[in-house]
């Protein structure tokens, strides 16, 4: 045993750590942590855990070299589940207010430009937050903003019920859209747990399964619960729509808590421990979001998402008013057609990230950047197809299609 900062340290015997220097790898069984030291006791780093139930690159920072979708094990597949997770309850409170829009509008007698606009300010609280949460990323880890955002965005939706205005619902849908922002943690999370082989699986399984939540939020809120509630409260749809969004918000707290508390920033440890034992310096927010916005391929891909992204984003926002004014369906109709468009994301974009990491394979970072090209170019055609739809299961079918 060793004693190190008052902490006992034992041996490992059958640990062997990838290094030329001479090492042994001691475990702490009062704190579960690992310290590698050299053969002359000077410690040379720190992590938290001694094994890992995952294979993993010692010269990529320990992270993941494969995916294993039924192992919940700490800290990459348990980063993994709750990164793609938490986006998905982000997803799920961002759209829960959108199948109800039409009960809104008639209810409180506003336009439909009013309800366009509460839409496009949703939408622009998360452009704020996406700036803003990047460069905190690398400074704080993903993990504690995360919880945070997960925690605040679920305050605003428990009160949709106090709306009275279009202004008011402007505003809440401002506070609400910072749920959105959640995108960033998912994606930098996921990226910090597995190696470039198989990172781009992993980045198209997390947001691809937490879009699916802009789907499930259309089919829960606006055929489930909105009915549900409706017979509580013998058929008055304004309290029902007034009441029903404290289910996603108390979710969403209860999940950002746990999320907080059951997993890692990083495979081996969280930031704030790293940067303790001197395994990681201290990163400037600033200084990380100019080292990114002065970088020409960061505009390339900010255009890019801003057209792949938007149509997405439109579609959670306006499909379910869309299907009951132009095609005449109920409520709760038009919002389980509308849910598919998001149920698509079940296997869509964990697809994508397949054929992009097969085409890095192949053709290295090229290859990803034709993939993109092909499947952003057939979307966009699909759109105008979808937009001259003058039957009901032609435009079903042409969402189906372009939601690929």
């Amino acid at each position: 045993a060793h004693l190190l900062n008052g902490r006992q340290f034992f041996r490992q015997p059958n640990r062997k750590p990838s290094s030329e220097r001479p090492l042994k790898v001691l475990f702490s069984r009062q704190t579960n942590q690992t310290l590698i030291m050299a053969e002359d006791g000077a410690p040379t780093e720190w992590k938290k855990y001694s094994e890992y139930a995952i294979e993993v690159d010692p010269d990529q920072d320990d992270k993941a070299t494969e995916i294993k979708l039924t192992s919940f094990a700490r800290p990459h597949m348990r980063a993994f589940h709750f990164s793609w997770s938490g986006f998905f309850i982000a997803f799920f409170i961002w759209f829960a207010i959108a199948p109800l829009l039409s009960e809104i509008r008639d209810d409180l007698d506003i336009s439909k430009k009013e309800v366009w606009t509460s839409s496009i300010v949703g939408v622009g609280g998360t452009i704020f937050m996406r700036f803003l949460l990047g460069p905190f990323c690398d400074k704080f880890g993903a993990r504690i903003l995360f919880a945070m955002v997960l925690c605040c965005a679920s305050i605003p939706t428990a009160c949709t019920g106090f709306i009275q205005t279009a202004t008011g619902l402007a505003i809440l849908r401002l506070f609400i859209g910072i749920a959105g922002g959640t995108f960033v943690m998912c994606q930098y999370w996921s990226s910090r747990m597995f190696t470039k082989e198989v990172v781009g699986t992993a980045n198209a399984l997390c947001g691809g399964w937490g879009n699916l939540g802009g789907g499930v939020t259309q089919l829960v809120m606006g055929s489930a619960l909105f009915p549900l509630f409706k017979v509580f409260y013998n058929d008055d749809s304004e309290k029902a729509w007034r009441t029903v969004s404290v289910v996603p918000a108390v979710v969403a707290f209860c999940h950002g808590i746990c999320l907080y508390l059951y997993s890692d920033d990083a495979p081996k440890g969280n930031y704030s421990d790293l940067k303790k034992h001197g395994n990681m310096p201290e990163v400037s927010a600033a200084a990380s979001f100019r080292s990114g916005a002065i970088n020409f391929n960061t505009w390339v891909l900010f255009i890019q998402y801003a057209c792949c992204f938007g149509v997405e984003l439109t579609m959670n926002n306006a499909a379910a008013l869309y299907f009951k004014d132009e095609f005449g369906q109920s409520t709760e109709s038009a919002a389980a057609i509308a849910s598919i468009f998001g149920w698509m994301n079940l296997f869509a974009r964990g697809l994508g990230g397949y054929f992009s990491d097969m085409a890095n394979t192949k053709m290295g970072m090229r290859g990803r950047l034709w993939v993109q090209t092909i499947f952003l170019a057939a979307e966009g055609a699909l759109v105008l197809v979808f937009a001259n739809s003058n039957t009901l299961a032609g435009a079903i079918v042409i969402m189906i299609f372009f939601s690929l």
